[in-house]
């Protein structure tokens, strides 16, 4: 299985980063739909696409409106968006209102309730938590006959978090770190998470990869974390590159 890293960033694309979004050819699944969604035509495999939102913050959905021309370079039968009933409601009131985006997408959209696992094509089984961050999140593990992962992103870090034993076991974990370690007070009022407690968390989720994505789109540096926080608690560990593709 093989996941390709579209956008790494939070907030606002940077000079070498664009905002979340990554997406597994093989399922045509899509994890949240920033601005790194542009990137997806030359990838797609598969005749539809899901693309599951952990939640409305603009970074998170701003792709949506280039699906016009994704779809334009690449057409599939079905596209679907799935995120909380909610949050959808916003997007198609705000975002694909006439005076900002006129054209409406020809989508389905689904709602998605934690807790309630569901089911898409070539055998994935989705199973949405809840997490804590201002105006909800959701996170995601997904289950194939032969692989696992979970998606962790806008959150504060927490080994004792309910979503641990949800999420614990993966082939891969992609979990959020906005912060380095020493910024750890800024990630708490944000809602977001530092380097050290992620490395705390998911070395609690034992995942057999992790990798640290949803990063400080103000941090250009080769170690825009601080890798060595996590080192004392995880070996298999990266730090996520846009245009990275993770083989899990």
């Amino acid at each position: 299985m093989k996941l390709h890293c579209l956008g790494t960033a939070g907030y606002h694309p940077s000079e070498t980063r664009q905002t979340s979004c990554y997406f597994l050819p093989e399922s045509g699944i899509v994890l949240d739909a920033g601005s790194g969604l542009f990137r997806l035509p030359s990838l797609i495999q598969t005749d539809h696409l899901d693309i599951l939102l952990s939640h409305s913050h603009l970074d998170h959905i701003c792709g949506l409106t280039f699906l016009l021309s994704v779809l334009y370079q690449h057409p599939v039968q079905r596209v679907r968006v799935w995120g909380d009933e909610a949050k959808l409601a916003a997007i198609k009131k705000h975002l694909f209102c006439e005076s900002i985006f006129p054209v409406p997408l020809d989508v389905q959209w689904n709602r998605i309730v934690p807790g309630e696992a569901f089911s898409l094509d070539n055998d994935a089984n989705v199973v949405p938590f809840a997490l804590p961050h201002p105006g909800g999140s959701i996170g995601f593990r997904i289950d194939w006959p032969s692989a696992s992962m979970a998606y962790v992103t806008d959150t504060t870090a927490d080994p004792k978090a309910d979503y641990v034993p949800i999420a614990r076991g993966v082939d891969l974990l992609l979990h959020e770190c906005n912060f380095r370690t020493s910024q750890d007070e800024w990630a708490i009022k944000t809602g977001h998470s530092s380097t050290r407690r992620v490395a705390e968390t998911a070395a609690a989720i034992y995942a057999k990869q992790t990798w640290l994505v949803h990063l400080n789109p103000l941090e250009t540096s080769d170690d825009p974390v601080g890798i060595a926080d996590a080192k004392p608690y995880l070996s298999e560990i990266g730090v996520a590159q846009d245009l990275q593709v993770i083989d899990f």
